[in-house]
């Protein structure tokens, strides 16, 4: 499966919120910290019915500036470059029940009709065997995910856990996010903590 997103000059569909600068993003990063809870549920394959816990941390978003330097970096170099110049950033966590959280290195939100979107990526968790072998599933270092978040602080999206992210110039130069032959997952049943919602 193959996400395709125009790059529309800093204003991108579907990952606009992810990638740029756009009206419909909000003017400035929220205060405070806000976590959610859901579940993620297997689609396809080896995860087929699986349903896991999960948690989801936002402590900061990528600015727009940073945003559109990202753009470049993925352009000119690559998403190994664009890994480079992520990695280090931490922005919040991703916990799966059972596994240690990974760092959030990219987050971008926008207004919806009925609420927001959140969109994250992080560099994913990678297994021992695909370090020592270099397996082809090394090529997709990332995590990507979406939330539809309404007004009451619920919602629902989706993640692709091992994702490639790269500009595809037979497609006019869109971004492209592309699965390594796993099902995007569901993220379901997800809920803003009121006890940590900074609003409160």
């Amino acid at each position: 499966m193959k996400i395709k997103v125009l790059t529309c000059i800093l204003g991108i569909a579907s990952a606009c919120a992810f990638w740029a600068s756009e009206a419909a993003l909000l003017a400035a990063d929220r205060a405070g910290r806000e976590t959610f809870t859901g579940t993620i549920v297997g689609i396809g394959g080896e995860l087929g019915g699986v349903t896991r816990p999960f948690t989801l941390t936002i402590k900061g978003q990528t600015s727009n500036d940073e945003a559109a330097r990202n753009i470049e970096i993925l352009r000119s170099g690559g998403q190994d470059a664009l890994l480079r110049a992520i990695h280090k950033q931490d922005l919040g966590q991703f916990a799966v029940e059972g596994n240690v959280g990974r760092p959030i290195n990219v987050i971008r939100e926008h207004r919806t009709d009925h609420g927001r979107k959140i969109t994250f990526v992080f560099e994913r968790w990678l297994r021992m065997f695909e370090l020592r072998y270099g397996t082809r599933s090394e090529d997709y270092p990332f995590t990507f995910g979406e939330l539809y978040i309404d007004d009451d602080g619920k919602g629902e999206g989706s993640i692709i856990p091992a994702a490639k992210i790269y500009f595809d110039k037979k497609e006019d130069n869109t971004i492209a996010v592309e699965n390594f032959g796993i099902y995007p997952a569901r993220l379901a049943n997800v809920r803003l903590s009121p006890e940590l919602d900074s609003s409160m």
